[in-house]
């Protein structure tokens, strides 16, 4: 089953934890005992509904604030795909936690308050995002209960957010969804609030993201670790073990260190004695080269017939959080 990487952003108080809680909460994905906790929970701050964003707020700073200060990473799975979310904060000083958070992201989802409308740290996570050249951006406007789910709010929000896409040069995919993560309408299913609306869930649309390997990403592999058991049951067994970076390979494709320039063919992709006969990106394998060729720890192997330079010398834009 393949996996896709989400980041969370947005200004303070946009609801990010509460949206995240609610995927958990309408995928099935909550044990019974940690539901009720919450909701005993919820209780004792005097609430009158069940206080969802207290499935990711961990730290004891952030339940007692109502805030995200650190990243926390949420999975959960549906029947067509697994996800990670990166949970991250809305406030300016933890923005380098958002940063952290997206840089491993495949699609960010933005969310803003109905309310409030595009805000500075709005802006600044979406140059983020498209500094980190992430190609799919689903816009949440959230809260639109509180604003009587009105169409015109909606469609102001999202000719705004597109003028401020134009402008910073982002190239992306953006999608818009108005949605209420309290009350749960339009992140799972449609309750009726927003009958102008016609398009998909924000379930809908993490759901018809093409994978990153559909995308055409280069194949990586970093060796970590060469594995030479030398035992009686493998006396000649010589494997490279590492994670796929990027991309894809298969048995039978013909790699090349990138440091000496040797090529092969894989021979076979084991991952927990299992063989495999590909292997896509977040995967920790073993393969094993149908030649002997010199392969050591710290090497990069791609596919042989992909043209690659080797350089000394990088331009590069840096994001410097400090003060």
């Amino acid at each position: 089953m393949e996996l896709l990487r989400i980041a969370t952003s947005g200004s303070v108080d946009d609801g990010k934890s509460t949206l995240i809680g609610r995927l958990l909460f309408e995928t099935d994905q909550i044990p019974t005992d940690r539901l009720k906790a919450i909701e005993q929970s919820s209780q004792k701050r005097g609430l009158d509904f069940t206080d969802l964003s207290l499935l990711t707020d961990g730290l004891i700073a952030e339940r007692a604030q109502g805030i995200t200060i650190d990243v926390a990473h949420i999975y959960f799975a549906t029947k067509q795909r697994k996800y990670i979310i990166a949970d991250t904060p809305g406030h300016v000083e933890y923005t380098r936690n958002m940063i952290t958070g997206a840089s491993n992201a495949d699609v960010s989802i933005i969310l803003i308050d109905a309310r409030k409308g595009v805000l500075e740290q709005t802006k600044r996570h979406l140059f983020i995002t498209h500094l980190l050249q992430l190609k799919f951006v689903a816009v949440a406007i959230n809260k639109m209960d509180l604003v009587d789910y009105d169409e015109k709010v909606f469609n102001q929000l999202r000719e705004d957010v597109s003028d401020l896409a134009e402008n910073i040069g982002f190239k992306g995919e953006l999608n818009f969804v108005p949605i209420s993560a309290l009350q749960g309408e339009g992140v799972t299913q449609h309750l009726g609030y927003q009958h102008w609306y016609e398009g998909p869930t924000l379930l809908e649309v993490l759901e018809e993201i093409p994978s990153v390997a559909s995308q055409g990403e280069k194949a990586r592999f970093q060796v970590q670790y060469v594995i030479r058991p030398k035992s009686e049951a493998h006396p000649d067994f010589r494997g490279f073990a590492g994670a796929i970076e990027s991309g894809r390979f298969t048995i039978g494709q013909a790699v090349m260190n990138t440091r000496t320039g040797q090529s092969s063919h894989i021979e076979s992709i084991v991952k927990w004695n299992k063989p495999l006969p590909t292997s896509n990106k977040d995967l920790a394998i073993t393969f094993t080269l149908e030649d002997e060729i010199d392969v050591q720890r710290g090497d990069v192997i791609i596919p042989a017939d992909e043209a690659f330079a080797t350089t000394k010398e990088v331009n590069a834009t840096i994001c410097w959080m400090h003060q």
